[in-house]
Parts: structure tokens; sequence; C-alpha cells
């Protein structure tokens, strides 16, 4: 049997669309203006544009 390998951790590599920057978190700002209920559906295209 061959040995087994373990998958490359992605929240390390930071080439992966999956790696967090320790600087980034829940209350980091992604897009401005900040999501009100009025704003949504400017904040939103905004957003998917920011997220490729």
């Amino acid at each position: 049997m061959p040995p087994r390998i373990a998958p490359p951790d992605s929240s390390l590599d930071q080439s992966s669309p999956f790696f967090v920057h320790p600087s980034d978190g829940p209350s980091s700002v992604t897009v401005t203006p900040l999501l009100t209920g009025s704003n949504y559906h400017s904040w939103s295209r905004t957003m998917r544009r920011a997220l490729g």
C-alpha cells in the first residue's frame, strides 16, 4: 500500500480562494457602504464584484 499523503491545507496557501489572512475577520469591511435594509441592491452588486 502506498504511503498516504495529506491534502494541502488551503487555509495556509495564499493563492487559494479559501485563504484567510490573519488580519481578515468577521468585522472586516469588504465593501463600502455597509449593508442596510434600504441599500441591499447596490450593496449586493458591489459585494458580487468584490468577490469576483
